[in-house]
């Protein structure tokens, strides 16, 4: 009898799609199960086997579940899982399982930390206070769009369209126009009570934190940024140095690129000063001037911006170091 080494599981809300795979990577069963019956199927998975999913809507929950009963989850991209898709044209709960079997089972696959319910009631808590603020955000343009056709021009601060919302009865506007701007701004003064509520919230969070107090010692960062690390990171030794973390936030460009671009545009000048000329004709020196020129000012913008990117890393770098420190 075969010996289940890894599952891979392409989740969703009520319909579960699994693929069973061994040592060898071959494919001994396939299933699909509704959500109670996936959640006692997982109970009598054998403790240890991988369980692989890509890191999705409520994968970090199913994460926790596996390993509570002794497995091993693996949460993965999803860019990381299509290439190992057989059919790219033919794309279905069953293929994606087996993809992400396949793919939890490549020694270079970089995997995503299953975060803990406090690290996810912390970034909730983030995500709907962002909600509050576009709804306030929207109710506001509405207001000033609203109010601009009947010829109130308002200002851009929310100070000026508060006052000119407390004189509402008497602008020259009609009285069903005028009922419903007191909605809406019940709608935007609600939005903005609960915007303020959550901040308050999630600045008790980072008093209490001193990982959060760490991080706020860094010029700019403050203490909704630093409570939105720490929920995001979790733990800081997952990553290698503060580079790899810089990149993972999307602070590390691609430099290679344009180093190679300019190495072989001053090899392409250096090499047509040396070939001798098809027409005999001696190449002047304004002619010659120029093509280096340009290549040396490319040279000093590209090392202009390794600069920045490298004083990033080293921003990105000390951030890790705090966030690693022991409490």
């Amino acid at each position: 009898m075969r010996t289940i080494t890894t599952i891979g599981i392409d989740l969703a809300k009520s319909a579960f799609s699994t693929c069973t795979v061994d040592a060898s990577g071959r494919v001994l069963q396939r299933q699909d199960l509704r959500r109670e019956a996936f959640s006692m199927w997982l109970a009598h998975v054998p403790a240890g086997t991988t369980v692989a999913m890509e890191a999705c809507s409520s994968a970090h929950h199913w994460g926790r579940r596996c390993r509570e009963h002794g497995l091993e989850p693996r949460l993965m991209a999803a860019q990381f899982v299509k290439p190992f898709r057989k059919s790219q044209s033919t794309k279905n709960d069953r293929n994606d399982a087996e993809a992400i079997a396949t793919a939890a089972r490549q020694g270079n696959m970089r995997f995503v930390p299953v975060k803990t319910i406090d690290q996810q009631a912390r970034l909730s808590e983030h995500r709907i206070r962002e909600g509050y603020k576009t709804d306030a955000l929207s109710a506001s343009n509405r207001l000033r769009g609203i109010l601009a056709e009947f010829g109130v021009v308002v200002a851009r601060s929310d100070a000026a369209l508060r006052r000119v919302l407390a004189g509402l009865d008497a602008l020259p506007i009609p009285a069903s126009t005028r009922l419903a701007l007191h909605g809406l701004q019940q709608h935007w003064a609600a939005s903005r009570d609960l915007e303020a509520t959550c901040s308050r919230r999630i600045l008790a969070y980072a008093r209490e934190d001193a990982r959060c107090r760490r991080l706020q010692q860094i010029i700019g960062i403050g203490p909704l940024t630093a409570d939105a690390l720490v929920a995001s990171i979790g733990n800081a030794r997952d990553f290698k140095n503060g580079r790899q973390l810089a990149a993972w936030l999307g602070l590390a460009a691609a430099v290679g690129a344009e180093v190679r671009s300019v190495r072989s545009m001053t090899r392409a000048t250096s090499s047509s000063e040396v070939a001798p000329s098809t027409t005999r004709r001696k190449p002047s020196s304004a002619s010659t001037r120029k093509p280096l020129a340009m290549a040396a000012a490319r040279s000093s913008r590209c090392v202009a911006r390794r600069t920045t990117r490298s004083s990033r890393s080293a921003s990105m770098r000390r951030i890790s170091m705090i966030a690693m420190r022991p409490r």
